[in-house]
Formats: C-alpha cells, structure tokens, sequence
C-alpha cells in the first residue's frame, strides 16, 4: 500500500523545484569591462620614454655626440641653454614651410613604378602614403633606418633636406641613402623605397 504521507511529501518536494525552475530570478548581469579604464589609469603611472623602437639600429647608441651631451647635461661641448637661446636652432623645419613659399618637385618612386609631386613641406614617407602606398617606417623622427630608400643619382643631401635624421653617416649619405619619414625633397630625383644600408 502506498503511504499518503510519502506521497503528499515526493509531490511538495516536485512543486517546490517546478516552481522555482520556473520562477524568475534577479537576472544577474556581469560586471562593467574596466579594462581601458584600467590600462589608462596605469599608462598615466609609466613616465614617457626616448626608448627606440625594438630591432632598430639605434639599440645601444645611434644618437650624435651632441644629441649624447645635451642629455647627459651639456657636458663635453654638448648644446646648452644659452646656445639654445642664440640661434643654433632657429632653423625651422621644411615641414613649417608656409604654404605661399612651397615648391613642388617631381619625385619617381623607382619600386611603386609612380612619379609623384611632392611639396618641399612635405616627408617623402607622407607623399608615399598620400597614394595610398604601404610604405615601410617604425618611429618616423629620423632615429631609425626602418623608411631607409637609396637615391641612386647621388649623394642624398643633393636632392633631400633631412629634418634632424640621426642614423645615417656621412658615407651612407653619400651613397644615396635617405630616411624617409624625415626628407624633404630640393630637387627632383628617383627614389628606391625599402632599401637601407
């Protein structure tokens, strides 16, 4: 025979978990991404570094003697703030040419098979980007040899200004080669993108 006692008992114990199968919770929502938030906020703790892009040549040196004593205080004839202040560094950039005095030169981009016009206010880089090229570059100041092209008519300093470069030497220069992210063009030439020293 069947105990109603255990029977009343197995049914409540069904209803009970039917019912809160069925019944609506609180909805529980995960809690806001703070994850930009907290890369920002950690960002903000990290001072600011000249640090050089990794696989430079500029590892371990690259800087001029005087670049190296400006930073180390001034110390062995580098740039102080009195010739700051003389005119050692008044020159201006050719990128802050003002756009009444620009010249334009007709640049052959030898690789990309494409002569371009290029303003003297303008890197040779931006011009390759400018059509849309994939141009090769890491820290675009002039500190590393990544945008590096050859000129092969010359020497480069006769057909490009370079806009505080600081990893070709003299014999590079006078090879033709060139940084792109910091040449601006004085003449007009032929230009190998991707080729460095």
């Amino acid at each position: 025979m069947v105990d109603p006692l255990a029977l009343g008992l197995a049914v409540t114990i069904v209803l009970v978990v039917v019912v809160l199968h069925f019944a609506r919770g609180t909805e529980w929502e995960s809690a806001e991404d703070i994850t930009d938030e907290l890369l920002e906020r950690r960002a903000k703790t990290v001072p600011e570094t000249d640090f050089p892009e990794p696989m430079n040549r500029s590892i371990g040196g690259g800087a001029s003697a005087a670049a190296a004593g400006a930073v180390a205080g001034g110390e062995g004839g580098g740039t102080g703030e009195a010739e700051l202040e003389g005119g050692a560094d008044e020159e201006t950039s050719p990128g802050e040419i003002p756009d009444d005095e620009v010249e334009y030169f007709d640049v052959e981009f030898v690789n990309e098979g494409k002569t371009v016009e290029v303003a003297n206010n303008e890197t040779l880089l931006e011009a390759g980007e400018d059509e849309g090229w994939d141009m090769p570059y890491a820290c675009r100041q002039g500190q590393c040899v990544s945008c590096a092209g050859r000129i092969a008519d010359g020497p480069s300093e006769d057909y490009v200004v370079h806009d505080n470069q600081q990893m070709l030497e003299a014999a590079e220069l006078e090879d033709g080669y060139t940084l792109t992210c910091v040449a601006y063009p004085r003449e007009e030439f032929s230009l190998e993108t991707s080729e460095a020293p």
